[in-house]
């Protein structure tokens, strides 16, 4: 069981690396910290609908994954498994 345990904590690393660089890639909507950042840098730099989708239907993708490992990771240690 020791072996899941490495395997998950490995998941839960490269989710959180990845679901932090998913969120990051984010056009900002404008008026918050974005702007701060240059996220404000006009339409030249906008990306177009369709990968603004995909963009989101992938972080919610690597988000889930990334809350079901916490999830399982949780309930082995709860149980005494790991």
């Amino acid at each position: 069981m020791q072996a899941v345990k490495i395997i998950l904590d490995i998941i839960v690393v490269l989710a959180s690396i990845l679901l932090t660089m998913l969120i990051l890639m984010h056009k900002g909507k404008g008026g918050g910290i974005s702007d701060m950042f240059g996220g404000g840098i006009g339409a030249s730099a906008s990306t177009s609908g369709v990968a603004e989708k995909n963009l989101n239907r992938l972080t919610v993708i690597v988000g889930l994954v990334w809350v079901a490992v916490i999830i399982a990771l949780g309930l082995l240690t709860k149980f005494g498994l790991i």
